[in-house]
């Protein structure tokens, strides 16, 4: 493995770690249940799953996997391939740069769903990918109420825009440009939540300190809004709400998700990769 590889292993598990344990501590002490999986041909991985009072269903999970042939080269009506930016650095690569080639990617994977209808369902997800000879990141984060709350949204996208601009003024209007597309139940018409960020292709090593910048973001943007929300009564009409809800956030994963189809693509733990999924739902 290159140094620059087991630095970025090493960081996303750091970054896991330090997530799951503030997690914990909202939790009251609730510890996440870690499961490690290997992958036949190459790598593996930790799931990390909390079932709580306060978060009904949690994961936060880590791998690193390899293979001889990387499987997943999107078509071109491939979910959101968005035009280059030569400007932030987005280059697609072309079908025949990935078809046959080995790679290696290293994440960190999040979903919470909490019991209270008010507090806020979350999403994150950070990512670097070697295919041949071509690096890129991807990732992004976004926050999916179901009872939404301005001041929230504003919370947690401005603390995001601080971790854009830190690196980049122009990327922030990009990326939660690209969260509204990529993150849009094209039939439902509707997006999925109140946004976020997404990116993906971001190729080069010179993006590095960026992708660290957002996946430190995560917890100064979400805990606050657990905090405040966390001890507001809902009635059982709410509950029905929320497991109604809930079916929006699944359709998106089963159908639109890329990150679901690259799991599987790849023989990816089957469990992990539904970790997203909520633990009741309705429709």
């Amino acid at each position: 493995m290159t140094d620059f590889r087991a630095e970025v292993q090493e960081h996303f598990r750091g970054l896991r770690d330090r997530i799951v344990a503030r997690l914990e501590e909202l939790e009251g002490g609730t510890r996440f249940r870690r499961t490690t999986w290997e992958r036949p041909g190459g790598g593996g991985g930790e799931m990390s799953e909390l079932r709580g009072e306060l978060f009904e269903k949690g994961g936060c999970n880590f791998s690193a996997v390899a293979g001889e042939r990387y499987p997943f080269v999107p078509s071109e009506g491939a979910k959101v391939l968005a035009p280059e930016d030569e400007a932030l650095g987005v280059r697609l690569p072309r079908a025949e740069d990935l078809a046959g080639k080995p790679f290696f990617a290293t994440g960190v994977s999040l979903v919470l769903h909490p019991r209270n209808p008010y507090v806020p369902v979350v999403h994150l997800n950070v990512r670097y990918l070697q295919v041949g000879e071509l690096e890129w990141f991807g990732g992004g984060t976004d926050l999916t109420p179901c009872r939404p709350y301005d001041e929230d949204t504003a919370h947690f996208h401005q603390v995001l825009r601080d971790a854009c601009d830190s690196h980049d003024p122009r990327a922030y209007p990009r990326l939660s440009q690209w969260a509204r597309e990529y993150f849009y139940i094209q039939h439902r018409k509707s997006e999925r939540g109140v946004g976020g960020i997404f990116f993906d292709y971001l190729s080069g090593r010179a993006h590095w300190p960026f992708v660290r910048a957002i996946g430190d973001a995560f917890l100064p943007a979400y805990a606050p809004l657990v905090e405040k929300r966390r001890g507001q009564v809902f009635s059982d009409e709410d509950r029905a709400q929320q497991l109604k809800w809930r079916g929006r956030y699944v359709e998106f994963n089963l159908v639109h998700d890329r990150g679901t189809l690259f799991g599987l693509k790849t023989g990816g733990n089957i469990e992990a990769i539904f970790m997203s999924l909520p633990p009741l739902v309705a429709w």
